[in-house]
């Protein structure tokens, strides 16, 4: 008796039977006027470890009353409440710490982006507010950076015992054609002047009409635009006298004679931007000369820590120690133990006035222009901290304690190049100074994080 079988008999895929008609493709259709509504958990879109958190705690962590303190929106009376100004703060923090200089960028990562979504907590945020929050609180950044190096003091984690300072040159908004002497810059301003006359007069013919947003726009530009060109002429005398310091400088030293003095400055005469008044062309580190600043980090040794921020728009560092420990000094009531710098800070008069203070001066000694000397002898006329610094620099300890600073500055300006400080996107030497300030914050936070675990 035949057995039925268990398995199917015939070919196990068969070829589908074809359709009794022929007919359309049948699929799903995107159809974007349809309204949907999306019920989003804010809270899941981040990690627990996210970076975005951490920057979150740290900005709760700081003292925002100044911030606070400028709000003009209160209860109980009429007005469109601002955005909390630490939203603003935070989003700054997390877009510098992922090399984002933009407002506009930032902006569109708030609509786009899970990390920004969740720091804005559902608060709508436009690029104007956040490039005005950016540059408008410049003396409040400068007081959070003290706050992010004085909790860490607090703890115990930071010390000012061992200070590296070094300047790094940074692309201004402005090009080399921007830069005019005073006889094209006057005709710049009568240009400029003519163009803000000729739109009031538009609007005064017809004051019955609504100004329109691009006649706002255009009113506006045209007033910026004279505003910096008066700026550069304003600028161009110290500019002047600043090139003829340096020229007598340069006859003092027997590198000119007079009569080449004089043929330079008549091919030199001065000249200013009539993008950004506060730029100055100045040697790049790819050795290329174009308009920038010069953006001073001073960073405690032991820790990588931000302690102190300056910028200027001299092209050197010459004279730069000085006003840093001042500043360091007035920011956490005591100098630095040690200052390293390199061989362009290295000014005499800087290190006997740090001596007087109690400040350890290492920094590179000049090399002899005969080999018969050495260059870590006392020279005559040398004051007693001078004669001392050469000493202490050909010193075993001395050149030990020395290369602590390439570990220190060097790794933190990397740091900033890496987060995108390499042309500024704003203008003036009081936004840039902010600009500046934002990345120190942003370093202090994350070194915060690495430092307490």
């Amino acid at each position: 008796m035949d057995q039925p079988s268990l398995l199917p008999t015939g070919d196990p895929f068969p070829a589908a039977a074809p359709p009794e008609t022929a007919a359309a493709p049948r699929y799903q259709r995107a159809d974007r006027r349809q309204m949907r509504l999306q019920v989003i958990d804010l809270e899941s879109l981040v990690p627990a470890d996210h970076r975005v958190r951490t920057i979150w705690a740290f900005v709760e962590g700081l003292d925002l009353s100044a911030l606070y303190g400028r709000i003009r929106a209160v209860e109980g009376h009429a007005g469109r409440s601002p955005i909390d100004p630490k939203i603003l703060l935070a989003l700054w923090l997390h877009a510098t710490s992922e090399g984002i200089g933009s407002a506009r960028a930032l902006a569109d990562l708030c609509e786009a982006h899970a990390a920004y979504q969740w720091l804005c907590g559902g608060v709508s945020v436009n690029y104007h507010t956040l490039s005005d929050f950016r540059v408008e609180h410049e003396r409040i950044l400068d007081d959070l950076l003290t706050q992010s190096v004085a909790v860490l003091m607090k703890q115990g984690v930071v010390s000012l015992d061992r200070v590296a300072q070094d300047g790094m040159r940074t692309r201004a908004s402005a090009g080399a054609a921007s830069f005019r002497r005073e006889k094209t810059l006057q005709e710049c301003l009568e240009v400029a002047q003519a163009e803000v006359a000729r739109l009031r007069t538009e609007l005064e013919e017809q004051p019955g009409a609504s100004r329109s947003r691009e006649q706002a726009a255009r009113e506006r530009a045209a007033q910026e635009r004279q505003a910096r060109v008066e700026e550069a002429l304003r600028q161009l005398p110290a500019i002047r006298e600043k090139k003829e310091a340096q020229a007598q400088q340069k006859v003092a030293d027997k590198e000119m004679t007079p009569e080449q003095q004089e043929q330079a400055s008549q091919r030199t005469e001065p000249r200013c931007s009539t993008t950004d008044p506060d730029a100055r062309v100045m040697k790049m580190p790819d050795g290329g000369y174009r308009p920038g600043y010069n953006v001073q980090l001073a960073t405690a040794t032991d820790t990588q820590v931000i302690v102190g921020v300056e910028v200027s728009n001299s092209g050197g560092d010459y004279g730069q120690m000085v006003p840093m420990a001042e500043q360091i000094q007035e920011r956490h009531d005591r100098l630095p133990g040690d200052m390293l710098v390199d061989g362009g800070f290295a000014k005499k008069e800087d290190i006997e006035k740090l001596d007087e203070q109690e400040v350890t001066v290492y920094a590179p000694v000049q090399a002899p222009k005969t080999s018969k000397r050495s260059a870590y002898e006392p020279r005559a006329g040398d004051s007693a901290a001078v004669g001392a610094w050469r000493v202490r620099m050909g010193t075993p300890e001395g050149q030990a304690i020395y290369r602590q600073r390439a570990a220190t500055a060097e790794c933190v300006n990397a740091a900033a190049r890496n987060r995108g400080l390499y042309q500024f996107t704003v203008r003036g030497l009081r936004k840039v100074r902010a600009v500046a300030l934002l990345f120190a914050l942003t370093h202090n936070c994350l070194r915060a994080v690495a430092l307490l675990g």
